[in-house]
């Protein structure tokens, strides 16, 4: 795990600093811990808007005529049945099925686009590299081009609609369409005419999105290029089954985008929220994080990701074998469970769970939530202990699990 010294930056952390946040390190990289009030900005997720800084990504393209065959031999999930503007999760595994990566991949008409961590980005070439060998497949890193930020929570989905003319309900989770936002100097939104995908998929060419001209009654006729508004890439993603949005924007857009939304999400009574709050509403909507909760030690299975991150009728591609080996046996030795500690002292990664005196798991991360209060987390627990309702015991109480 990255420390303080060599995590990466945020290109927003100069922004966060201002703002007086307390700055972190998640998933190798330097990130809000908070920005003053983590209890606030936890029912920020839960009650209106939270405006969430995911800038610990990696980006890659694949172009050429073998990139659809190459990527579904050696990823998880089918890519070769996905439409263009529609994306899907998957795994890259080792030959012994153990997780090397969690990999978004997003479908244009002339590329493919994977999403994935910064932490492991150079190795991720690497590996995905070794496998070009005889494919006509062009890998090119766009890391440092793009950039990430969310809006979550129940209100998430009308300030989409208010800012950009998207309507969230109207997409497949994990769709996306190209947008443009106003600047903020502009005092009414610019929305793009309904049904409007600009680009239709074809890439995340940013540099020629724009919105269409708006008549005002008042005879003044305001036409917006792309000097005039932010074009981004909106991707719906509904955590916790409320639907919310990311931008995917050029890097050098990302300070005035975060600027926009965060003043438009105070206005619906949220804003921005570091990842200490994230952390916990994401233990509480279950979601496990790779690099935490899952990695190079685990198998899909003992992950809890058979059924989200893995095709069974795609065909081929590397560890599978090993899947279909733990599939055809129906249950692994350990997995990840979630639980519930007691008392006031949060565990931390790694600590030790115990059954009548014998060690039988691990915690993998956990947090302090605020509704209800509670202290809830990730861990290993050997089969014989992890049925839902086991009560083990660790250095500062006992801990529940929750469910396997």
């Amino acid at each position: 795990m990255a420390t303080a010294t060599t995590a990466l930056n945020t290109p927003l952390a100069a922004v966060h600093l201002a703002a007086g946040a307390k700055m972190g390190v998640w998933f190798g990289c330097a990130l809000p811990d908070d920005f003053g009030d983590a209890a606030a900005e936890f029912h920020y997720a839960r009650e209106t808007v939270a405006l969430i800084d995911k800038n610990y990504r990696a980006h890659l393209s694949f172009t050429g005529p073998d990139r659809v065959r190459y990527l579904n031999a050696v990823l998880t999930n089918n890519i070769k049945d996905l439409l263009a503007g529609c994306g899907t999760v998957s795994l890259l595994l080792n030959p012994q099925g153990h997780i090397l990566a969690e990999i978004e991949t997003y479908s244009f008409v002339d590329r493919l686009f994977c999403v994935s961590y910064a932490m492991i980005r150079e190795r991720l070439v690497e590996w995905l590299d070794k496998y070009i060998i005889m494919d006509d497949v062009t890998l090119t890193d766009e890391t440092a081009r793009y950039g990430t930020l969310a809006l979550e929570g129940p209100q998430a989905a009308a300030m989409v609609k208010d800012l950009a003319g998207v309507d969230l309900a109207q997409l497949s989770e994990l769709a996306s369409v190209d947008a443009a936002l106003p600047r903020r100097f502009f005092s009414t939104v610019i929305p793009l005419s309904p049904g409007v995908i600009l680009g239709e998929g074809k890439d995340l060419n940013f540099s020629q999105a724009g919105v269409p001209a708006r008549n005002d009654q008042d005879d003044t006729v305001r036409t917006a290029h792309a000097r005039d508004a932010i074009p981004c890439r909106i991707v719906k993603r509904s955590l916790g089954g409320v639907p919310g949005a990311e931008f995917v924007t050029e890097a050098g857009k990302l300070p005035e985008l975060w600027q926009m939304l965060s003043n438009e999400a105070r206005t619906h009574g949220g804003g921005p929220t570091g990842y200490s709050a994230l952390s916990a509403i994401r233990l509480t909507q279950g979601v496990p994080w790779f690099g935490y909760d899952f990695g190079e030690k685990q198998l899909p299975h003992e992950a809890g990701l058979q059924d989200s991150h893995i095709s069974y009728t795609k065909g081929c591609y590397t560890g599978q074998e090993i899947v279909e080996r733990v599939r055809s046996r129906g249950q692994v030795n350990r997995q990840r469970v979630r639980l519930t500690f007691s008392g006031e002292v949060v565990p931390e990664t790694g600590a030790p769970l115990t059954l009548d005196g014998t060690e039988v798991g691990y915690v993998t991360r956990a947090a302090k939530t605020w509704d209800p209060p509670d202290i809830l987390g990730m861990g290993y627990v050997r089969k014989e202990a992890n049925a839902s309702g086991s009560v083990l015991q660790w250095a500062g109480g006992t801990a529940t699990v929750l469910n396997t």
